[in-house]
């Protein structure tokens, strides 16, 4: 077994919650959803996208949060969500790292296109 204290581990910045969505009545749930995050978390919410952004397949929005927000704000996701499936990742600097290794789903997983990732 490896010495603990000779792992490189990144240090996570931030994390993101991508809410997806794919029709009109999707979008209003990520938006009633977004709005009840904000006003019990500290987390920014990012734009409304009507269409696949980056590596994400489906419509999203971003919402960004610090890793103290994480123990609280995550569980409170996972129960408040409705039928949205969410992605979570870490953010360290290393998007693919950070969108393969570091993140996990609440309801459906999708997959992503991590072209971009590999150039």
């Amino acid at each position: 077994m490896p010495d603990s204290s000779s792992l490189d581990t990144p240090h996570i910045r931030y994390y993101h919650a991508h809410l997806y969505y794919r029709d009109a009545a999707g979008l209003a749930e990520a938006q009633r959803v977004a709005e009840a995050a904000a006003e019990r978390f500290d987390i920014q919410v990012g734009r409304f996208h009507e269409r696949p952004v980056g590596p994400h397949p489906l419509w999203s929005c971003q919402l960004s949060f610090a890793p103290a927000v994480f123990a609280e704000f995550v569980p409170w996701l996972a129960l408040n969500r409705g039928d949205l499936d969410v992605f979570v990742h870490l953010g360290t600097d290393d998007d693919l790292f950070d969108h393969t290794q570091g993140a996990m789903w609440l309801g459906h997983s999708h997959p992503l296109d991590l072209s971009a990732f590999n150039a």
